[in-house]
């Protein structure tokens, strides 16, 4: 190496924030920056022809050679230690977490390897206090849905001729309280799921509470109309959060494999009728949605459920989109083999940047942060039309609209 080409390379081997370690074939240190000496408490001189293993913990010692020989065998880079955590290990003797990735390399025929050394302490404190953090966060949704329910007993004895909506807001709390125990499963260490239930959860719980204690005050017959208005207020809220729930239980149903699906013969029209219907309720001023031509023939021999949640969420997706005034267009072909269903709308449409992600769990677009979601719907729809042969696929333009498309065999 030359002069020039040597001064270069020293520059950016102390130039690395990470600590920087050479070995050769013996596992002997050849080379060391600035920042293996600041992490690991030794100097330059203390380091250089020593055996890699000062650096190593006492009782990690003696399985390290095995794994850097097989390395050194298989010649590629890679992450150390992946799926378990590795430990270094100071002049002082205090042990602390890190990451290293390996780097061989030949300089004139010998061999070398070069370890990238980070060290994670902050980080895994701060994992520590995320976990922390969701334990006392799922204390008080425990705390919170005790409270519900106490508010809601106050509330069924005082309005005994709505029995039959206390009893299905009831039967949705019992669902609601399943849900949330599996939620810990679901949402262990994510970040993501922890703002979700902050923002998804909180509010919907404190209007119930609020308007089950406004319900207590009014026990007038003249104030049928309030207790009504608040009634509702709680069913909405209810019916919201339950179906954020149910998704979290298709998640987990879906990675653990205990979905049994339930095939039978039934007309499309059937679940276009049904998805309309409750769409209906949901469109905002001026929207409509185009019913599809010619359908009342197409039959499938499918999931009835899973179709039905598929075009649902499509559908909704659509009219939480797009503007006031907007058309929303559902368009169904059937072949000798295959159903095509398409849900198009002229809504804010997808960033092309994002578009590669939106089908992956929790993720959403930039633009649509704003908007209500828990950004798995898309997730559960692709991974149950894949178990049923199936496929989503889609077109969009940020500003245009998008054009959603489940292509599903006539057949199961």
């Amino acid at each position: 190496m030359h002069k020039k080409e040597q001064d270069v390379f020293d520059i950016l081997f102390e130039a690395v924030s990470e600590a920087v370690i050479v070995v050769n074939e013996q596992q002997i240190i050849t080379s060391v920056n600035s920042s293996t000496e600041k992490m690991f408490g030794y100097s330059q001189d203390e380091l250089l022809n020593k055996p890699l293993e000062i650096l190593i913990p006492k009782q990690y010692k003696p399985n390290h050679s095995k794994h850097v020989n097989s390395f050194l065998k298989a010649k590629q880079k890679r992450q150390m230690g992946k799926g378990r955590d590795l430990y270094g290990a100071r002049k002082d003797n205090t042990v602390f977490p890190l990451e290293v990735g390996l780097n061989p390399f030949q300089v004139n025929n010998t061999q070398f390897v070069m370890a990238l050394v980070v060290d994670i302490s902050k980080r895994k404190h701060q994992e520590l206090e995320i976990l922390e953090l969701n334990t006392k966060l799922e204390r008080k949704v425990k705390e919170r849905t005790k409270d519900l329910a106490l508010k809601v007993d106050v509330l069924r004895s005082l309005n005994q001729q709505l029995d039959y909506e206390n009893q299905k807001r009831l039967e949705a709390e019992q669902s609601a309280k399943e849900a949330l125990q599996k939620e810990r499963e679901l949402g262990e260490l994510k970040t993501k799921f922890l703002s979700l239930v902050s923002h998804e959860f909180k509010t919907p719980l404190s209007g119930i509470l609020t308007s089950t204690i406004l319900l207590a005050k009014y026990k007038l017959t003249e104030q049928q109309e309030k207790r009504d208005k608040h009634l509702k207020i709680i069913n909405d809220k209810v019916h919201y959060l339950n179906n954020i729930l149910n998704d979290f239980l298709s998640v987990e149903k879906l990675e653990k494999g205990k979905i049994n699906y339930k095939f039978s013969t039934f007309k499309i029209s059937k679940i276009v009728n049904e998805v309309v219907y409750n769409a209906n309720t949901l469109l905002k001023q001026g929207q409509q949605i185009n019913y599809p031509e010619n359908i009342d023939e197409i039959s499938l021999h499918q999931d009835e459920k899973i179709i039905e949640l598929s075009l649902s969420n499509l559908v909704n997706n659509a009219i939480k989109y797009s503007p006031d005034d907007a058309t929303i267009d559902i368009i169904i072909n059937q072949d000798d083999t295959n159903t095509s269903i398409t849900v198009k709308d002229n809504g804010m449409g997808i960033p092309k940047n994002d578009q590669k992600n939106i089908f992956k769990r929790y993720f959403r677009a930039q633009n649509a942060l704003l908007n209500k979601g828990t950004g798995i719907g898309l997730n559960i729809v692709k991974n149950h039309l894949q178990n049923l042969g199936g496929s989503i696929t889609f077109k969009s333009e940020e500003g245009t609209g998008s054009m959603f498309t489940i292509l599903i065999p006539n057949k199961n």
